[in-house]
């Protein structure tokens, strides 16, 4: 059975810290019914008041007090044993639970496991590939590759490298209906869009007498997955505004062609490996997201060869 009872120290500690369970549930990426009944499930476990609550927030109880200290030594020991052991043990064997984007995943992540794995024959690698935003607690992630613009977070984070965004359209889209000369043109275009919580991406930025500008797009499909409008955007369905990482090669084939190049806004967005701070220095963890930073340090995409 799986103990939670180091997951609720660090959930406690972080609501005293940020001073609310929604402030918590913010900073871990959670739900603020998840922080709640974490909380309430460890009261009830010890038989006492960690928290006095009421409308204008809460505050510790004298057994919140010594509870508080106690989890802050026993984190803080955890921390330090961690480090102690990683410098005479680098093995990196274990479960190893990560979750990536489905198109970035597929893309530049899978290809490069079966040297990973046998570089590393001890290590359980358990890999979900989804474009929804995995919870590192509630969904038991160690390493989560996200892509844009990082949140406000506990979470620790490293780069893996800037990601950009391109206007695609596949040349049988455009033998049929022409190609968008303005931003403005788009109006008379499908547009392959996002659904759900990524559909903020619906906005297409562009860089109009240098003025930056956020254009809505329309067009009859949208997905959650990436991949799925990458595939009906090289169909011929729609145009799309694509990561590099495929917009560059799919380029270089001939199968897309890139639109506006003289209106590309720069993105400032980019892709991060992110885990919890207490689990940096596990050498599964620590190996994994070193060999994805040293991979990305110069994206596959960019030194591409033309010739």
């Amino acid at each position: 059975m799986r103990d939670n009872k180091l997951i609720e120290m660090r959930v406690f500690k972080l609501v005293v810290e940020t001073g609310g369970f929604t402030a918590a549930a913010h900073a871990l990426g959670s739900s603020q019914p998840f922080i709640s009944q974490t909380i309430t499930n460890m009261e009830r476990r010890l038989g006492v008041h960690l928290l006095h609550r009421s409308t204008r927030g809460q505050r510790l109880t004298e057994e919140g007090e010594q509870f508080l200290a106690a989890c802050t030594r026993i984190l803080d020991d955890i921390e330090n044993a961690e480090a102690a052991i990683t410098s005479a043990k680098e093995d990196t064997s274990g479960d190893l639970r990560v979750s990536a984007p489905l198109a970035f995943g597929l893309d530049q992540i899978v290809p490069r496991l079966p040297h990973y794995l046998a570089e590393n024959p001890r290590l359980n690698l358990h890999l979900a590939l989804t474009d929804s935003l995995a919870n590192l607690i509630e969904d038991n992630v160690d390493v989560a590759i996200r892509m844009g613009k990082l949140t406000d977070s506990s979470l620790k984070s490293r780069k893996l490298c800037d990601l950009q965004r391109i206007v695609v359209a596949a040349p049988a889209y455009l033998a049929s209906r022409g190609e968008p000369r303005t931003p403005e043109a788009l109006d008379d275009h499908n547009c392959l869009m996002w659904e759900g919580s990524q559909s903020h991406l619906n906005r297409w930025p562009f860089t109009v007498a240098g003025q930056r500008i956020h254009l809505p797009v329309r067009g009859n499909f949208r997905s959650t997955s990436g991949q799925t409008l990458f595939e009906l955007c090289v169909a011929g369905v729609g145009i799309m505004r694509l990561g590099n990482h495929l917009a560059l090669p799919a380029i270089d084939k001939g199968i897309l062609v890139p639109l506006l190049s003289a209106y590309q806004a720069r993105d400032e967005t980019a892709f991060h490996a992110v885990f919890l701070p207490e689990r940096e220095l596990l050498p599964r963890i620590r190996g994994f997201v070193d060999y994805l930073v040293e991979t990305f340090r110069v994206p596959p995409w960019e030194a591409r060869d033309l010739s």
